[in-house]
């Protein structure tokens, strides 16, 4: 009986400890789908980032990260001032770095 006791009270600290390190990475963790998703980016550059409204939008599935991430940070700077990116700036102040980084990776991911 004792041997039972042990086993699960070691159970049930290892089951705490993995539930506590998903919860504490998850919470800073930003969902690059859903920030693309809450920002509009999908009204001009389509849902899957594949299909813009425009063809002369970029087309931003598969996009280098590290390129994606400084186009963002540019044209929220106004380093970039090309093409639509006038029309982009407004959308980027709305956008923290840590949300731009998270559409850049997940940009990336998607091959």
């Amino acid at each position: 009986m004792k041997s039972k006791k042990v086993t699960l009270t070691i159970a049930a600290a290892a089951l705490a400890g993995i539930l506590l390190t998903s919860t504490s990475t998850s919470a800073h963790a930003v969902d690059g789908a859903a920030v693309y998703q809450a920002k509009a980016c999908l009204g001009c550059h389509g849902m899957d980032a594949k299909t813009p409204v425009m063809p002369t939008y970029p087309k931003l599935a598969g996009q280098n990260a590290a390129y994606a991430l400084q186009q963002m940070k540019d044209i929220k700077s106004g380093a970039r001032a090309n093409g639509m990116s006038v029309a982009m700036k407004a959308v980027m102040q709305m956008v923290s770095d840590e949300e731009m980084e998270a559409i850049a990776q997940w940009l990336e991911s998607l091959n």
